[in-house]
């Protein structure tokens, strides 16, 4: 079968590779249907993590149950499924708590001490499915069903990861009715959150970033305040706009975040990251006792960071000044089975749309050419589906 398989830094190749095959009772295998480029696959891409070469990327499957390991019960041939990023067993402390993202049970061959991931670094032996098939272990509890057809397939493809993940940025910063939000990142993650904030009927939301076309989105769909980090200092953007400190706040950047007062030729020049830059811009925008998620990614190693602190994951952040505001934060990878049943309800109610992120839908063989671009940050680029 055809797989999008890693070959080096800036450097990905559709290639034919072996099929996947049922190896435990609790399995199938399903074809895939669609396939989404993440974000944070840029950063394998890119070499900025210790993937080796020939792993399969991918962690945004959907498709349809094609094989049956004969332990499975609730699945049969021909279902349509939606496949959480997340791998987890069901049965351990965390995932029995909920914590699906840090199961404690799928990772025994990896570098992460919890949690496992489909096609992605140190998450366990899982291959990826931006591919024509893939295996689902423990897929009873991993697979979410969908309607049978094709309706939606572009608004359920992003139950996989990015519709989920911007939710639970809102979750970590304990949104509530009526409350303001500034959300750092206009990337298919941000604008998931903010589109989060919109439906939990935030009153008022700000989005940074500084590609226009991604700006743009976040005002007509999330009904936000687009403030461009290029045009002036974010932070009095947002509370001069605002009449103060907004009450929470979203951090969907991670460490590659681009401090606007460096500069360099090139706008996303390695040169001008900071990795503390939106956190600490963010401890500025948020009132005291305010919460922030952190869902941009952030990593313990980093062989590509702008200096010797940040490769050892270590950040420069104002502690000093988030203690004396009182604030409270979480940080972590979404559990998406904790919310994509309630999300892939709203879609098929109607009631959510977050098919508007999609920028892109093309073939599989096209995907060394979408990593490309989408790593240029190309204007009017967001989130790249394939279809395998």
């Amino acid at each position: 079968m055809d797989a999008v398989v890693y070959k080096g830094e800036h450097e990905v190749a559709v290639e034919e590779v072996e099929e996947p095959e049922i190896e435990n009772p609790n399995d199938v295998i399903i074809d895939v249907t669609t396939t989404c480029i993440c974000g944070s696959d840029l950063h394998m891409y890119e070499g900025r993590t210790a993937a080796d070469s020939g792993l399969v990327f991918g962690h945004e499957p959907m498709g349809i149950v094609d094989e049956v390991g004969e332990g499975v019960e609730s699945l049969s041939v021909g279902d349509r499924v939606s496949i959480p990023f997340n791998v987890a067993c069901g049965f351990c402390e965390n995932c029995e708590n909920g914590y699906t993202g840090f199961c404690q049970t799928v990772n025994d061959t990896g570098s992460v001490p919890a949690g496992g991931a489909y096609g992605y670094v140190g998450m366990g032996p899982y291959k990826g499915g931006q591919a024509d098939r893939m295996r689902v272990p423990f897929a009873d509890f991993n697979a979410l069903k969908l309607p049978d057809g094709d309706e939606h397939e572009d608004a359920f493809a992003l139950l996989a990861d990015i519709f989920p993940t911007g939710w639970h940025g809102t979750e970590l910063a304990n949104l509530q009715p009526g409350e303001s939000v500034a959300i750092f990142g206009g990337g298919p993650v941000g604008l998931m959150a903010a589109y989060s904030a919109k439906i939990k009927g935030a009153s008022e939301i700000y989005v940074v970033d500084r590609v226009e076309s991604r700006l743009d989105l976040a005002e007509e769909h999330c009904d936000a305040t687009p403030i461009n980090f290029e045009a002036g200092n974010p932070v009095e953007q947002i509370i001069d706009e605002h009449g103060g400190e907004v009450d929470k706040g979203v951090d969907a950047v991670g460490y590659q975040a681009v401090d606007p007062d460096k500069q360099a030729d090139d706008a996303y020049d390695p040169a001008r990251e900071n990795p503390a830059v939106v956190l600490n811009q963010l401890i500025r925008t948020v009132r005291p006792t305010g919460k922030l998620g952190i869902i941009g990614l952030y990593v313990p190693e980093d062989p590509g960071a702008p200096d010797e602190m940040a490769a050892q994951g270590r950040l420069g952040i104002d502690f000093g000044k988030l203690f004396e505001k009182g604030q409270r934060l979480g940080t972590g990878q979404c559990n998406v089975k904790e919310y994509n049943r309630e999300l892939r309800d709203l879609i098929i109610s109607g009631r959510a749309d977050p098919s508007f992120v999609v920028s892109h839908r093309v073939g599989l063989e096209q995907a060394p050419e979408m990593y490309d671009r989408f790593d240029d940050r190309e204007e009017g680029f967001t989130k790249v589906l394939l279809e395998p």
